[in-house]
């Protein structure tokens, strides 16, 4: 470990002890999914929650239960995961801003020959027309890893996208870094036609030769979520870590894109591999990073962590808006899927982080769980925060 990081984290622990906080409990909303990664209400319908599983169905939740037909089952078309930690499959939803009128939803999934397809749907009634399938593009993948998947439309109306590496260890053909290719990026793009897409004429390589003009943000490895605060318009960004490190980026609403984060010169604040040198300061720097020391193939093999193990997978959440939970007001909560840690920390003002508590074991007891696989956050119409267990259910959280 770095001396700085190391200060820096022995600063958070001083820290963690003098806060008061009132603690955190889950109540399961539904449950009895396969493999759900994702879950977000209808739009506009707060009794109404809709389940992304990731071999291709959309389950829908109402008053706590599942109904018997799916908002929509594209698995016909989908990678349906061969075993635990499979990154592919369904993995990205979003409704369309202007859903109330044009009735358009999109998807990211990557198909049944491992390629990426990110897709604009329509509904018929209240459910998903899987015939209305019209793809925006689709994305040859080099491996069978670091899909990236999440997409959210910005403040801005336009729809971001986060591509993985392209797979493999330590990004062996350096795309994260080469800008004439989509992979190790948040893309942006302008879906608002009827064709399959334009670009924003304010995205930050727009018209430079050799360059791929959807690239918002690049040095990526594999963004699994990502979010914008409800509030500010600021984006925060969950980057999976190599061997060492796991890694939160920010990015202010006012930001006009093009910054490098760094991958794969740098894993976090670090110099990759390990022991090798580097020019940091020419990569935008995480706002936090925690050790990535647990053992993935445990995790794979579906055994327990040690207790003292950090992670190995940050599943990137939300800064939390809603209205049930003082003490969680404005932080950012995000967790880890191979040790089921569930943290919360402030984002100051200059960037850096304060505040930084475990809320792991009040949320496992209240589970009545003693470990729990976190594939994923989700916000409540009114912005209450939801966690995803990929065993199968989906809970909310409250406050004692």
């Amino acid at each position: 470990m770095q001396l700085k990081s190391f200060v820096n984290f022995l600063k958070l622990l001083l820290i963690m002890p003098c806060i008061a906080f009132a603690g955190l409990y889950v109540e399961p909303v539904a449950s009895g999914f396969d493999k759900p990664i994702y879950a977000l209400p209808y739009e506009n319908q707060e009794e109404l929650l809709l389940v992304v599983e990731q071999k291709g169905v959309i389950r829908i939740v109402q008053d706590g239960h599942r109904k018997r037909k799916p908002f929509l089952d594209i698995s016909d078309r989908v990678h349906k995961p061969l075993f635990p930690g499979d990154e592919r499959g369904l993995l990205g939803f979003a409704f369309d801003p202007n859903f109330d009128s044009n009735g358009h939803f999109y998807l990211n999934y990557i198909n049944k020959d491992g390629n990426t397809v990110v897709s604009r749907f329509n509904v018929s009634g209240m459910f998903g027309n899987s015939k209305s399938e019209h793809v925006l593009f689709e994305l040859k993948q080099p491996y069978s890893n670091h899909n990236g998947g999440c997409m959210e439309f910005g403040p801005d109306g336009y729809l971001y996208i986060s591509i993985g590496d392209g797979g493999s260890t330590g990004d062996p053909e350096n795309r994260a870094q080469d800008l004439s290719v989509l992979f190790g990026k948040i893309i942006r793009i302008d879906v608002s036609g009827k064709e399959k897409y334009s670009i924003p004429l304010d995205n930050p390589f727009i018209g430079k030769q050799n360059v791929k003009p959807e690239i918002w943000s690049y040095g990526l490895r594999n963004v699994w979520r990502f979010t914008f605060d409800t509030m500010t318009g600021d984006m925060v960004m969950g980057d999976v870590g190599q061997h060492l490190w796991e890694e939160i980026n920010f990015e202010t609403s006012s930001s006009n894109g093009g910054i490098n984060y760094g991958w794969n010169v740098l894993e976090g604040n670090h110099c990759y591999p390990e022991g090798t040198e580097c020019s940091a300061d020419l990569y935008a720097s995480p706002i936090f990073e925690y050790p990535n020391n647990a053992n993935y193939v445990r995790t794979l093999l579906g055994m327990k962590q040690k207790l003292d193990m950090d992670g190995c997978s940050v599943t990137g959440g939300y800064i939390y808006r809603g209205n049930k939970i003082k003490e969680l007001q404005g932080k950012y909560v995000f967790g880890d899927y191979c040790t089921g840690k569930v943290w919360s920390l402030k984002i100051n003002s200059d960037m850096g982080i304060s505040n930084l508590i475990d809320h792991t074991s009040e949320i496992l007891e209240s589970m009545g769980k003693r470990e729990f696989y976190l594939s994923s956050f989700g916000q409540s119409v009114s912005n209450e925060l939801l966690i995803i267990d990929y065993s199968g259910t989906v809970y909310i959280v409250k406050e004692n």
